[in-house]
């Protein structure tokens, strides 16, 4: 499961690059998996809570209800910034997700094009989050 969905990440970075963008179906798809393969324990198939998420403390808010808590809003830039993890956000007190942009950028070839292919990883999860939202 993880190199195919390594693989269709490049693929849809591919053909971003060579053909516009592709098709929010296709970056939720995507999204969708690189959830499945970083997420799903800890946050559950549906967003809800995961196997380990009893064991956890504080335990992971519901991801389908991000928007909802928001009044509505999906925050975007902050969800990637949790996502990322490269900024701590002093109010959320310590870090307990894992800082996934540290790991997708371990998981990638060190050249000028990482930091793009972190960056649009972590922006497919985030695209496939706004897409689970209820109210």
């Amino acid at each position: 499961m993880y190199a195919r969905t390594i693989f269709s990440a490049a693929v849809l970075f591919a053909l971003g690059c060579a053909t516009g963008e592709p098709s929010s179906e296709q970056r939720i798809a995507t999204g969708r998996e690189l959830y499945e393969n970083y997420c799903i324990a800890c946050h559950g198939a549906d967003g809800t809570g995961g196997v380990i998420s009893p064991y956890l403390a504080p335990r992971p808010p519901d991801l389908r209800r991000i928007a909802a808590r928001r009044g509505g809003v999906f925050p975007d830039a902050a969800v990637e910034a949790w996502i990322d993890g490269r900024d701590p956000i002093p109010s959320h007190g310590t870090r307990e997700m894992p800082v996934w942009g540290a790991s997708f950028r371990e998981e990638t070839e060190l050249d000028q094009l990482t930091e793009t292919r972190v960056r649009s990883r972590i922006l497919l999860l985030v695209e496939y989050l706004r897409s689970i939202q209820i109210q």
